[in-house]
């Protein structure tokens, strides 16, 4: 049985091209029912589009809030009926009424090894910060921004000479490897929230989640 997951994005989608790409490979059960933007010239509905994939575009600036804004996401998601839905670089703070409706079904990806670097211009604060280390971070969404348990991180190293630019590209590879494989887990129910945290093949993940060093 196929998985139906609806991707939300407000740019160019490249999480969301790795996630299509995934799709298509022999046995996934994954499939994207529908993309959703809170931004008509996302690239991403472009990419969705030459895909055959529904989209919709919610322009969060003709509504009153948050709340109403969120009523009105939980309409056009539903609509498809996803056993997943994935934030792929959704640029809106979620109300805690949505994240509940979707608790135990909503992963996202940031680019830091969380919980380091919540928010904004990660790759810069790494690299202020002196980080050997930096990475990115697939985990469930809780009403924490960029909390919840960790499903998986790709961990690299930071060499001397990196720019704030060259590890977002360094970066931006690596989530396009570990999205799909989080999506992919989900959809073959293999990974699941419980009461403990993310659990995968019955087992619960460390607190850091699987890690896949490059």
């Amino acid at each position: 049985m196929p998985c139906n997951v609806v991707v939300l994005i407000s740019g160019s989608g490249s999480n969301l091209q790795a996630l299509i790409d995934s799709s298509a490979d022999d046995g996934n059960p994954a499939r994207i029912a529908a993309v959703i933007s809170n931004r008509a010239d996302a690239y991403g509905l472009q990419r969705a589009q030459a895909a055959g994939i529904a989209t919709t575009v919610l322009d969060h600036k003709q509504f009153d809030g948050r709340e109403a804004f969120d009523a009105a996401l939980i309409q056009a998601i539903d609509a498809h009926q996803p056993e997943l839905v994935v934030l792929a670089g959704f640029m809106r703070i979620l109300t805690p009424g949505f994240v509940q409706h979707y608790a135990g079904r909503l992963l996202n990806i940031h680019p830091s090894l969380l919980p380091k670097h919540k928010g904004l211009h990660t790759h810069q604060r790494a690299l202020e910060a002196g980080d050997t280390e930096h990475g990115c971070s697939v985990h469930f969404v809780t009403e924490e921004l960029d909390g919840g348990p960790l499903v998986v991180q790709a961990v690299l190293p930071v060499a001397a000479d990196d720019s704030a630019d060259s590890l977002a590209q360094r970066v931006h590879r690596q989530e396009h490897q570990i999205y799909p494989l989080a999506v992919r887990w989900f959809a073959e129910g293999r990974l699941r929230l419980g009461a403990q945290g993310a659990m995968l093949d019955g087992q619960p993940l460390p607190a850091s989640g699987h890690l896949i060093r490059t």
